[in-house]
């Protein structure tokens, strides 16, 4: 009894978290542009394609294979028009081919139950081609339609494919050119969480130098600087996404409020200074023993670091400037220390001077780009 009340709360709690979700989801859909309204706006794309492929197939043409009009279009509104274009080539084969398929074993069986012991193997081993995807499928569905319905003569073929292709058109127009979907958001956001995050992180490791040294802290550092470079990995993909989005896109100067994603060569940027703050962190969590005096030292330069990439988007140039000079004159403090004999060095002190020196190098690049090239505007090509 105890497990079964224990197993209702449970399942009334998932039902009540899901139904919070949902809410929030159906919120933020209408209050603000995000994957939620991309989402929605999808779906009505896909609904509307569907609708019209129907009016068009079934209404207008009365079509005998009406349905696999809409059925084609809905399906075909996909995520970005370059996978549009993609799936109605790769659909529009595997049908051809199930349909073709099944319309042999027909013929040749004049049987439904022996036609399908022949072409359903064929064109489910041919559905799990990789070169169709996703839309392998079709083929074993389209031979099914073919058999079950018994409809396999010449006509009925050309129709199949006839409203298969009008389906297609119909699809990869609606999605191409009513709100043609554009994915360039997640480049924008994590470009301007990057340098911030960046930024907060340095400080908080300068701030932590400032204690007593902690190895447990400096572990929890290196982990938090690991995950700044995943961050640089997740911008990679959205690049791609955004990317891919532009593609064979005929329609997405229609949407005014599109803006260009970033160019690429500031991923390559990101992804050394992430990969140094992580190289930087891990010689730290080796250090056992540093010489008196180098714990401050490496505050003040990572602490001026941060402060370079807090200002690296603001016009304050004097100001990066001056952090950047403040971060040179720590390392060559550290590089006196680990020259100078009468101090007892180690080699994670050797480790500190050459992973803030790569550090330093990006900074400096990075500062120069900025204030010798304008920032983009936003009709810029990504």
């Amino acid at each position: 009894m105890k497990n079964w009340k224990k197993a209702t709360l449970f399942t009334w709690r998932s039902i009540t978290r899901e139904a919070q979700t949902i809410r929030h989801s159906a919120r933020r859909c209408a209050t603000e542009a995000g994957p939620e309204r991309d989402t929605a706006v999808q779906s009505l794309k896909a609904a509307g394609a569907a609708l019209l492929a129907w009016t068009v197939a079934g209404w207008w043409w009365s079509a005998p294979m009406a349905l696999l009009a809409p059925w084609t279009a809905l399906f075909l509104v996909q995520s970005t028009v370059y996978r549009s274009l993609l799936a109605a080539l790769q659909q529009f084969a595997v049908v051809v081919a199930g349909t073709l398929l099944a319309a042999g074993a027909g013929v040749l069986t004049h049987n439904t139950m022996t036609a399908m012991a022949l072409a359903l193997p064929l064109t489910v081993l041919l559905g799990n081609y990789a070169r169709f995807g996703a839309q392998g499928l079709y083929a074993p569905t389209a031979a099914l339609f073919v058999l079950v319905y018994g409809s396999y003569t010449g006509f009925d073929i050309l129709h199949r494919f006839l409203e298969t292709l009008l389906g297609a058109v119909i699809g990869i127009a609606v999605n191409a050119l009513i709100l043609p979907p554009v994915h360039s958001r997640r480049v924008r956001h994590l470009r301007d969480r990057l340098p911030q995050d960046c930024a907060e992180f340095l400080h908080t490791v300068a701030d932590g130098l400032e204690e007593p040294y902690n190895r447990e802290q400096t572990r929890a550092w290196y982990h938090q600087a690991v995950r700044l470079t995943d961050a640089v990995t997740d911008l990679r993909v959205a690049r791609r996404w955004s990317n891919e989005s532009y593609r064979l896109n005929p329609g997405h100067r229609l949407r005014r409020s599109v803006l260009a994603p970033p160019r690429a060569d500031w991923d390559l940027t990101w992804d050394q200074i992430t990969e140094h703050i992580r190289t930087t962190m891990r010689t730290l969590t080796e250090a056992t023993v540093l010489p008196d005096g180098v714990p401050g030292i490496l505050a003040t330069l990572l602490r001026a670091a941060g402060d370079v990439l807090d200002l690296q988007e603001s016009h304050a140039a004097d100001d990066g400037r001056h952090a950047e000079a403040v971060a040179m004159a720590a390392h060559c403090q550290l590089t006196l220390i680990l020259a100078d004999g009468r101090y007892e060095t180690t080699p994670a002190l050797g480790g500190l001077t050459a992973d803030t020196q790569r550090l330093l190098n990006d900074l400096t690049s990075l500062v120069n780009a900025r204030h010798e090239t304008p920032r983009s505007t936003a009709g810029e090509p990504p």
